[in-house]
């Protein structure tokens, strides 16, 4: 099974789409179409990159949008990048989503309390090759993290490439801790401060910040995959935390798109990437 990517627009511009092809050509969707495992005798997911390691735009899969494709987040009207909160550089894993998994905000969780966080779940890949946007990759779940922003349970898994030379080393989150010390304690700080510079208070997390183990992690994500199969069935309940359109409509839903075409215009850009995003930001802590 094998997935390509066509840009449409500049990249750092409201309009720039990364859209997804099958191997046949036809439009696909990143969100519906592409499965969730890649072998599910191994438990090995598909991973779709959104966001490479060291860069700063705040890049996803675009849920309401016909077909899904990658878009960059924006905030006011202006395209959004995550600061270099000192000492890091942008991502410091190559972040992206596992497909068919959808956390449904109409759902509280019972270990966190809050409602999911109306996306795909989260992966945070901790190879050592710098994936590009859009790529489709396989990987071993290790662990996840719940992470509670802004009042909604979002889940970040840590994964790892099976391609990665040094994949059979990894095998359980204990395995991250032993061989890449540091990284795990990085994420947790990453994640508490990286809206800080926007006027944001610090993230929190449940289990007292430590991750869960790789069972824990598979659990997860396959409850996140069944709150899909209910989202594509139009099963999904009313979100009870009081927010305006919960779940993706219905008429955006591109689940077994395959015949489905679309119609791209040439349009003008306006640049608007920020030159912030090469500036540290320091941050004290409290």
């Amino acid at each position: 099974m094998s997935f390509s990517v066509e840009e449409r627009g500049n990249p750092n511009s409201l309009s720039y789409r990364l859209f997804f092809k099958n191997a046949e050509g036809k439009y696909i969707s990143p969100f519906h179409d592409i499965p969730m495992y890649a072998d599910e005798g191994q438990n090995i997911f598909h991973m779709v990159v959104e966001v490479p390691r060291w860069t700063n735009a705040k890049m996803e899969i675009a849920t309401k949008d016909l077909l899904n494709p990658i878009k960059q987040d924006v905030k006011k009207g202006k395209l959004r990048y995550v600061a270099n909160v000192f000492p890091h550089k942008g991502y410091i894993w190559n972040y992206g989503a596992i497909p068919q998994t959808w956390e449904d905000p109409a759902h509280k969780d019972g270990d966190t309390g809050c409602c999911g966080d109306n996306d795909p779940i989260d992966v945070c890949e901790i190879g050592s090759k710098v994936c590009s946007r859009g790529e489709v990759i396989k990987v071993k779940v290790l662990g996840i993290l719940a992470m509670i922003d802004e009042g909604e349970t979002d889940w970040k898994v840590i994964a790892i490439n099976v391609d990665d030379p040094e994949a059979s080393e990894f095998n359980n989150i204990g395995d991250v801790r032993r061989l890449k010390p540091g990284y795990l304690e990085a994420t947790v700080e990453w994640f508490r401060r990286y809206k800080v510079p926007d006027g944001k208070p610090e993230n929190q997390f449940a289990f007292n910040e430590e991750f869960k183990d790789k069972d824990f992690a598979i659990e997860v994500i396959k409850s996140t995959h069944n709150f899909w199969k209910a989202l594509i069935s139009q099963k999904a309940s009313t979100c009870p935390c009081g927010k305006e359109d919960p779940v993706p409509s219905s008429g955006n839903i591109s689940y077994n798109c395959y015949d489905s075409e679309v119609e791209c215009s040439d349009v003008r850009f306006t640049r608007l990437f920020s030159f912030a995003v090469d500036k540290w930001f320091y941050y004290e802590r409290k």
